[in-house]
């Protein structure tokens, strides 16, 4: 059986630590950082690239990573694969 995957590549703007701010309210989000709160969707992976750049990868919900993205990131570059 072959599982494909959905890949994006975002640039964000800002570093991805300064975007861990957005969890700060742990109770809340249950997840301290952008990647536990991306790993934590079934399925899907972060895996940052360097200080602004990070690689996502799912199996079926890139869509709505890309869609949560888009309302509480900004980026400088997004591309899907």
């Amino acid at each position: 059986m072959n599982t494909t995957y959905q890949t994006l590549i975002v640039k964000f703007s800002e570093p991805i630590t300064a975007l861990d701010g957005i969890f700060d309210d742990a109770e809340f989000w249950g997840v301290t950082t952008l990647k536990e709160w991306i790993d934590d969707y079934e399925s899907t992976r972060f895996t940052a690239t360097d200080e602004h750049t990070a690689v996502i990868t799912s199996e079926y919900n890139i869509e709505y990573v890309r869609e949560w993205l888009e309302h509480h990131a900004t980026f400088t570059e997004i591309a899907a694969y």
